[in-house]
């Protein structure tokens, strides 16, 4: 059998030097935490340039709630910030979880035993990960960029329709974006509150505050996670998506 790149041109790497030359590098210079090193790999559009645009500026704002506003500010607003962060993980895992579930139990209900393959150059890079929210955010793009093949697997065989496949994609992708997102303005919201009472001249939650302060405080945060869809209930489960199953047209 003749072998395709006598016919085509392929991608020797060039789509990766594209994604990577776009996106402006993450200041890691004052970060003087220890980290894990990970081998992570991906193959499809989405989950290369949701990793390179997303992955450490979300690191960079989870470093800055979890350990430098929790110098500054009370305790047991941080606990609420994370948990909002946390639970917005949970749901996307979840919808990336179902979608996967659904996807595969398409293929063995028409027969289908391979999955569409990428011909750019797969992007591998060992990843330094701060804390478990940048565990659990790697993750998530890694059920990302394992979902993209299946569903464009499933539209190649017709077994659901390209708008489908549009929809769902686009979903996901927006819940995973709402992840780093939220981060980034929770962080924002904080380092407004540490500014505001560096101007005042207040301490840390060590310096205990009048009542009225906390009570001030308390409410600043809840408009805060109001704000970013991030209330302690933060059920943003309410945005994941229905099974791949429910959202295909079965021919």
């Amino acid at each position: 059998m003749s072998d395709i790149h006598q016919i085509v041109k392929m991608d020797q790497g060039g789509v990766n030097d594209r994604i990577l030359a776009k996106e402006s590098k993450a200041d890691f210079r004052r970060i003087e935490a220890a980290s894990v090193k990970m081998p992570t790999c991906f193959t499809s559009a989405e989950g290369k340039r949701f990793f390179v645009r997303l992955f450490n500026t979300l690191q960079l704002n989870m470093h800055f709630i979890s350990v430098i506003a929790r110098t500054r500010l009370d305790h047991d607003d941080i606990v609420k910030v994370e948990g909002s962060v946390r639970a917005k993980l949970d749901a996307v895992n979840e919808s990336l979880n179902s979608a996967i579930d659904g996807a595969e139990a398409l293929f063995k209900a028409h027969g289908i035993t391979s999955v569409a393959t990428y011909d750019t150059v797969a992007l591998s890079v060992d990843v330094s990960v701060l804390s478990s929210f940048g565990r659990r955010f790697l993750e998530v793009l890694g059920k990302l960029d394992q979902l993209m093949p299946l569903l464009q697997t499933l539209e190649i065989h017709e077994v659901i329709t390209a708008q489908a496949v549009d929809i769902q994609r686009a979903s996901l992708k927006r819940q995973v974006r709402d992840v780093a997102n939220g981060a980034r303005n929770l962080a924002t919201g904080l380092r407004r509150r540490m500014n505001a009472m560096g101007e005042r001249g207040e301490g840390g939650p060590e310096s205990v505050p009048a009542p009225a302060a906390n009570v001030q405080a308390s409410g600043v945060l809840a408009q805060e996670l109001e704000a970013t869809g991030d209330d302690a209930s933060v059920s943003s489960a309410t945005d994941t998506m229905e099974p791949v199953v429910a959202a295909v047209v079965v021919k």
